[in-house]
């Protein structure tokens, strides 16, 4: 890649507010139609998982049509791709498109993965015009090995945007099965690493496919945003709304974060950068979380 290439993937590059990506199958016309009505922040056309082996050649040639489909209320488009390098290949060759956002990497277990993927939709963005770095990547973790190369991999090209554990896989890889105990430190990990690379921690601690309990849902959503995570991967659309009010500043929030900021103003002015509010020491990082909580409310 030459300089200026380069620098033209890194200015390509934004933070997108993710609270809720919704996995769709992308050989389900039915589920497709409906996508762009649940209120996802993001919809991952799904090639892999959740595609039978026999149905992932249509599923690549419905998704230009399903592309346009899913993004009409304005929600990012995502394609999830296989591992193999075969149907990686195909994959590439069909996601690789205008309207596509970024690519869910699977079983990501290293930063040399992660620079060959970068090299081949380069290659395939100039053959086709497209800007080149506009589309992103979200790596999933999902084997123990992975963990010991978070920071390369969180690191490895401009076009890594956000990273995420794969419990339901983390899980079988190590003969577990998905509960807190299991899923804690390394979801933990995921954070750590992609936090220090400015990327978005997706997740929360817990199964992906408990989706019938709401509130334990619920109550797990909100513990991930108090540990840092800003948003999950959803299965169905009723995870969407809990994904979207539990990574989203209460009202409660929202109230604090605007007397810090009064009370930070006035500190300003009397030459304080600590001072105290309501019988708590208020200082710069505080500050500074409370700034990021009406940022966020803000881009909602």
């Amino acid at each position: 890649m030459t300089k200026d290439t380069f620098a033209a993937v890194e200015s390509a590059m934004s933070v997108p507010r993710w609270r809720s990506l919704l996995f769709v199958p992308a050989h389900v016309p039915r589920f497709v139609e409906t996508a762009h009505e649940r209120g996802a922040d993001g919809v991952i056309l799904d090639l892999e998982d959740s595609v039978p082996p026999d149905k992932k050649g249509e599923a690549r040639r419905q998704l230009p049509e399903f592309v346009a489909k899913v993004g009409r209320e304005g929600a990012s488009v995502l394609v999830r791709v296989n591992r193999g390098l075969r149907a990686l290949a195909a994959d590439l060759d069909a996601a690789v498109m205008a309207g596509v956002d970024a690519l869910v990497l699977p079983k990501t277990d290293s930063a040399e993965w992660v620079l060959e993927i970068a090299s081949a939709v380069l290659e395939l963005e100039r053959e086709r015009n497209l800007a080149p770095g506009r589309i992103r990547f979200l790596a999933q973790i999902e084997t123990p090995g992975a963990l010991h190369r978070l920071a390369a991999i969180a690191s490895a090209h401009p076009r890594m945007v956000a990273m995420a554990l794969g419990p339901e896989d983390f899980s079988t890889a190590v003969g577990g099965t998905p509960e807190f105990d299991l899923l804690l430190t390394p979801n933990l990990y995921v954070l750590f690493a992609a936090r220090a690379a400015g990327l978005l921690p997706l997740g929360f601690i817990g199964s992906i496919g408990e989706f019938s309990d709401t509130q334990k849902l619920r109550e797990a959503a909100g513990h991930a945003r108090r540990l840092g995570f800003t948003g999950a991967l959803a299965i169905h659309p009723t995870q969407v709304a809990i994904f979207n009010q539990a990574f989203s500043p209460s009202g409660q929030e929202l109230e604090w974060a605007r007397r810090v900021v009064a009370a930070e103003n006035d500190a300003a002015i009397r030459g304080l950068s600590a001072f105290s509010l309501n019988g708590n020491m208020i200082d710069p990082p505080v500050v500074r979380r409370a700034h990021e909580i009406l940022a966020l409310a803000s881009d909602n």
